[in-house]
């Protein structure tokens, strides 16, 4: 039987990696418990490639590309078939949370005035209002607002209450926004007081009308 392994892991970001020897399918042991991701993409059948980590078994491969830093921990001590099981389930799950995050998005900017509203997201008409209007006032002020319509993360219902923390590309300044609202830029709609004006430290997405932006969903 072929070995699983998981091999030519290369150095990213600082962090040094080491090749991985899981041992033979039939008693496979996980020797190094961590894999490093978790941006990774599964793909079936894969090819041996620098900066990735492949995992073989007797009929197919999975490859896992690598460009994040979040570790994936896997126990130590599973065997047989249910390792490849497990780095499946790894590279599924590392695969969502990539799909939870874009970069280079554009974001304009919307008058909610939540201050003035009350916070009330009936008051300015928002998507969310059906499900989140009736969330305690705690919830509804402990963020800035935005729309979201962006390229990677939840739509419509799914993405209401959710936060993103946002970044300006050109400043560097981040700040977290409560998503209560949908838009149709193709990427965010953020109310101006308390999310736009507070990263645009340097009043150019101001002039220009938008600001470019890395946004991630992150948990609030």
């Amino acid at each position: 039987m072929k070995s699983i392994y998981a091999s030519h892991l290369q150095p990213w970001n600082g962090i040094k990696t080491q090749i991985l020897h899981v041992g033979k399918f039939h008693n496979a042991r996980l020797s190094h418990p961590y894999i490093y991701g978790p941006k990774v993409w599964c793909i079936l059948p894969s090819a041996t490639e620098k900066d990735c980590a492949t995992v073989q078994t007797t009929s197919f491969s999975i490859r896992c590309t690598i460009e994040e830093t979040k570790i994936l921990k896997v126990m130590a001590g599973i065997t047989g078939s249910r390792a490849l099981m497990v780095v499946a389930l790894l590279c599924a799950t590392a695969a969502m949370t990539a799909a939870q995050e874009a970069s280079n998005v554009r974001a304009t900017y919307h008058y909610y005035n939540p201050q003035q509203n009350n916070w009330d997201l009936n008051k300015v008409s928002a998507y969310c209002a059906t499900w989140d209007a009736n969330k305690p006032l705690s919830w509804r002020q402990k963020y800035g607002w935005t729309a979201f319509c962006g390229p990677a993360g939840p739509r419509g219902r799914d993405s209401c209450g959710k936060c993103i923390q946002v970044k300006n590309r050109g400043t560097g300044a981040t700040i977290i926004a409560r998503i209560v609202d949908q838009c149709s830029n193709g990427g965010l709609d953020l109310d101006y007081e308390t999310i736009f004006k507070k990263i645009d430290t340097d009043g150019r997405g101001y002039q220009m009308g938008h600001l470019q932006v890395d946004y991630k969903f992150v948990n609030c």
